[in-house]
């Protein structure tokens, strides 16, 4: 894809304890986008630590978790440099932006909203009233998520299937001002990221800290190889042929090894031969092999977090002087300064 002179936007929430899934499916894709654009192009990654409140309240916890998500993503090659990184709670232009979107954003987009029907379909499985534990802030989540988009001209917005709905939400409140005031704000446009791998967990299910069932993306080598080697796996005969697609072991194998090991494990499988312990002894030397100083280097970000704190504060300013023009060219249209 051509990125040339795009403005392309990623957010993350700090939100749980990060493991391998996280780095294959999204930091790593995150990282090697922000590498990709070109000097005419800009790359924007923000921890969305106002998204996260929505769900957590315990500051302590919230501030840790910032703090590992931060450290995560420049330990793993994010160039501050190159690349926009700051946390979304430092940039106020956003947050006057929102209150503008709102008064142009049909209730309705609201009700339809993925995380505020899953949260009610969540209460009446329950029996509960819909609405219980909801908070606006769930509530009016894509509007705050218009603005994260909006408020840099973004262009395009790399997501999996779940977050197309919000972009398009963001989509259509630019063109509901727009059509009333001219060309105010630039219609931004989803990229489906659906390349990116996505990893079972070791027991089958989506991986999660809270199934118990990940592979820490900065453990121990003890931490990891436990994890690894607590995949589950069948009692079928290690020369019985096996259809590899329906063997979890390689369904987390092949979106962490190389290529050329992926392929030896398929045809292992494929013929039989290759035992479940031996495929377990190459991911975990793959995993180590990925994380190698990248694992020094966050350990290293966490405890000299002062060092992280001028990097998100530049990379604050860096979004605040691009924001702010775009808030001001809203300012004017809807309340007719110019």
């Amino acid at each position: 894809m051509n990125y040339d002179n795009k403005v392309i936007l990623t957010g993350v929430k700090p939100t749980g304890t990060i493991h391998i899934g996280n780095y294959v499916g999204a930091i790593k894709p995150a990282i090697e986008l922000g590498h990709q654009i070109n000097k005419t192009g800009r790359h924007i990654m923000f921890v969305a630590d106002y998204h996260a409140i929505n769900a957590i309240k315990d500051a302590p916890l919230l501030r840790q978790l910032t703090r590992e998500i931060a450290c995560t993503y420049l330990a793993c090659g994010l160039n501050p440099e190159q690349s926009f990184f700051y946390r979304q709670s430092d940039v106020p232009e956003l947050f006057e932006m929102t209150t503008i979107l709102m008064a142009y954003t049909p209730k309705g987009f609201m009700n339809k909203a993925h995380a505020y029907k899953a949260a009610v379909d969540k209460n009446t499985a329950k029996g509960e009233p819909q609405d219980a534990g909801i908070n606006m802030g769930l509530y009016t989540y894509p509007v705050l998520m218009a603005a994260d988009i909006l408020s840099y001209d973004t262009d395009m917005v790399p997501v999996g299937k779940d977050q197309v709905q919000h972009v398009e939400i963001a989509a259509d409140i630019a063109g509901a001002i727009n059509a009333l005031y001219g060309n105010v704000l630039k219609i931004p446009t989803p990229v489906l990221t659906e390349s990116a791998a996505v990893l079972p967990g070791t027991d089958g299910r989506k991986m999660s800290k809270s199934y118990h069932n990940v592979i820490p993306l900065f453990g121990t080598d003890a931490e990891i190889k436990k994890a690894v080697m607590g995949i589950q796996t069948d009692c079928r005969d290690i020369n019985e042929p096996k259809n590899p697609d329906e063997i979890l072991l390689y369904q987390i194998s092949k979106g962490i090894v190389p290529e050329a090991t992926a392929a030896e494990i398929k045809e292992g499988l494929e013929k039989g031969g290759m035992g479940y312990g031996t495929i377990k002894k190459m991911l975990l030397a793959a995993v180590l092999e990925e994380i190698g100083d990248k694992r020094e280097k966050y350990n290293y970000y966490l405890s000299h977090f002062d060092e992280v704190e001028d990097m998100l504060h530049a990379g604050a300013q860096k979004a605040r002087a691009v924001a702010n023009p775009v808030l001001q060219r809203v300012k004017d249209a809807v309340f007719h300064r110019v």
